[in-house]
C-alpha cells in the first residue's frame, strides 16, 4: 500500500497551499465559510495534480530509472502496475472534479483546474522537453493555484501576487534543472531531453537575475499605492527581510550545498527555510490582522 500512496507523491501536495495565499492577504483567511470551501479546493487540487504525476511517471518509466533518487519511484521500480496506476489517475480526476464542484458550484474553479490539467497534460506529452518552456509550464501551476483560492474565497488575486507567485515558482524551477544538469555532467546520463537547451553558466546567470528580481518585485508590492490603500498599512515592507532571508538560503542550497533538486524535499527538509517561512507568515500575520489601520495618504 505504501508504494500506492508513494505514486500520489503526497508531499508535492505542499504546492496546493498557494490556494490560500489569496484569501490570506485579503484578511478572510479566518472566515469558517471559505476556510471549508478552501479545504474541498485543496483536496480537488491535490487529487488532479496526483493524477498529473502518474501520467508524468508513466510516461517516464524508463528515463527515471536512469535517475540516482526517481529510479525509486513506484512505476520506475515496479512495485506498482501500470494498469494500475491508469486505474487510480481516472479515479482521482473524477474525484477532483466533483470536490471542485463542491468548492465552486459556480464552475469557474472547475475550469481553472481543467486548464491546468490540459496545460500539464501537454506537458507531461512532451512540451516539458522543450527548454525555457517546461520552466515557464511549472511556474504557471503555482498561478493557476493562486487564481484557484481567489475564486473559491470570492477575493482579488492583484496583478503583484500573480507576478510574484510566478518569478517564484520560475526561480525554483531553474535551481530544479540546473541541479538536472549537474546530475548529468556527474553521471554521463541525460535525465532530461530539455537539459540539452541549458548549460551551468546560463542557469547560474538566471537564478541570479530572478533572485533580484523577486526581491525587488516584493518590495515594490509592499510599497505600492495600490497595496497600501487596499490592505490598510504601509508596514508590510517589514516582512521583505524574510523574503530576502529565504531567497539567500535557497542560493545556498544551490551554490554551495550543491541540492536544488526538488524544492518541495527542500521545504521538508531545510529548518532554516522552514523557520524563514514560519517567521514570515507570522510577520504578515500581525501586519495585516492585528495592527491597527494606518493613514493613508495619497
Amino acid at each position: 500500500m505504501k508504494y500506492y500512496i508513494k505514486l500520489l507523491r503526497p508531499k508535492d501536495w505542499a504546492k496546493n497551499l498557494f490556494l490560500f495565499v489569496p484569501p490570506f492577504f485579503a484578511k478572510h483567511i479566518f472566515t469558517f465559510s471559505k476556510i471549508e470551501l478552501l479545504l474541498a479546493g485543496f483536496v480537488a487540487f491535490s487529487c488532479v495534480a496526483s493524477s498529473i504525476y502518474i501520467i508524468n511517471d508513466y510516461r517516464d518509466i524508463e528515463d527515471d530509472r536512469k535517475h540516482p533518487k526517481k529510479s525509486q519511484r513506484p512505476l520506475a521500480s515496479g512495485k506498482v502496475k501500470p494498469s494500475h496506476a491508469i486505474i487510480i489517475c481516472i479515479a482521482l480526476v473524477l474525484a477532483g472534479c466533483g470536490f471542485a464542484y463542491l468548492a465552486n458550484p459556480g464552475l469557474e474553479f472547475l475550469f481553472v483546474l481543467g486548464a491546468y490539467f490540459i496545460v500539464n497534460l501537454a506537458y507531461s506529452f512532451g512540451l516539458k522537453n522543450i527548454p525555457i518552456l517546461d520552466m515557464l509550464i511549472l511556474a504557471s501551476g503555482f498561478v493557476f493555484r493562486v487564481k484557484s483560492g481567489a475564486i473559491i474565497a470570492q477575493v482579488d488575486s492583484s496583478e503583484w501576487l500573480i507576478i510574484m507567485t510566478f518569478l517564484l515558482a520560475l526561480f525554483m524551477a531553474i535551481g530544479k534543472r540546473r541541479d538536472d544538469l549537474i546530475l548529468k555532467e556527474a553521471s554521463g546520463t541525460e535525465m532530461r531531453k530539455s537539459v540539452k537547451g541549458y548549460n551551468l553558466e546560463y542557469l547560474n546567470t538566471m537564478l541570479g537575475l530572478f533572485s533580484a528580481i523577486i526581491i525587488v518585485a516584493y518590495i515594490s508590492y509592499t510599497q505600492s499605492p495600490k497595496t497600501i490603500n487596499r490592505l490598510g498599512t504601509y508596514r508590510l515592507y517589514y516582512s521583505s527581510v524574510f523574503v530576502i532571508a529565504g531567497i539567500m538560503r535557497y542560493m545556498q542550497v544551490v551554490f554551495v550545498m550543491k541540492n536544488a533538486g526538488s524544492p518541495t524535499d527542500i521545504l521538508y527538509k531545510d529548518r532554516f527555510i522552514q523557520v524563514t517561512i514560519l517567521l514570515w507568515i507570522i510577520s504578515v500575520y500581525i501586519i495585516l490582522y492585528l495592527l491597527p489601520r494606518t493613514p493613508i495618504f495619497i
